[in-house]
């Protein structure tokens, strides 16, 4: 049995939440981080020494860090398509994810989510928040380039490439910002938002984030 212990509304949990989902894997997840606490136990640091979520447990491994239960998943449950055998063809792939995680989500989440979701409107930084629009702005263009050349990342089937990029589009669509005109990139989240795993897993409220 696949034991996820995370928060439905952190990010990083919604990465392996909704790969699950698209392998048709069943788990358990737990409720930890956050509001939630409990990363900070004994038993806990035992699993995860890190004191982040999420924590991944598969029978007998026991995984921390998003990007690795990730790729874990893909390796040993991912068809041809999910995770490419050939390492030419894989390497293109986890090229854009590891640029999203890279460098799309330092500037758009750090930059612009945390700044209007998780900050006091009375302790923003409006000029930072608007420079870091500014450098979000041509991050949104580059993809949209490249999402522009097929559905998804690998071309007609969704792939752990799409779970990595994918996974922030709903926080980036629903969040009110001066944004990029990006018609593929639109295209691309409609795609997504119409897949069931996305929609219970990746499209969670952040409302709970809010800073009252």
């Amino acid at each position: 049995m696949i034991t996820v212990w995370g928060r439905a509304t952190s990010s990083n949990v919604q990465i392996v939440m909704w790969a699950l989902g698209e392998l048709g894997l069943e788990a358990n997840r737990i409720d930890v981080g956050g509001a939630y606490g409990g990363t900070d136990t004994a038993e806990y640091r035992a699993l995860n020494p890190n004191g982040l979520v999420p924590t991944f447990r598969d029978d007998e491994v026991t995984l921390w860090e998003s990007a690795a239960i990730l790729r874990y998943l893909a390796a040993r449950h991912g068809d041809e398509a999910f995770w490419p055998r050939d390492p030419v063809r894989r390497a293109a792939l986890d090229m854009w994810a590891e640029w999203m995680k890279t460098t799309f989500i330092p500037a758009f989440n750090y930059g612009v989510f945390w700044p209007l979701v998780r900050v006091r409107e009375a302790e923003r930084d409006p000029a930072a928040i608007a420079a870091t629009i500014e450098k979000v702005k041509p991050l949104a263009a580059m993809l949209d380039a490249r999402i522009g050349e097929g559905p998804y990342l690998g071309g007609e089937a969704l792939s752990f490439a799409d779970i990595m990029v994918g996974h922030q589009l709903y926080r980036y669509d629903t969040l009110e910002f001066d944004k990029a005109a990006t018609p593929n990139l639109d295209a691309y989240y409609q795609r997504l938002t119409a897949r069931p795993a996305y929609a219970r897993h990746a499209m969670v409220s952040y409302e709970p984030l809010r800073v009252k």
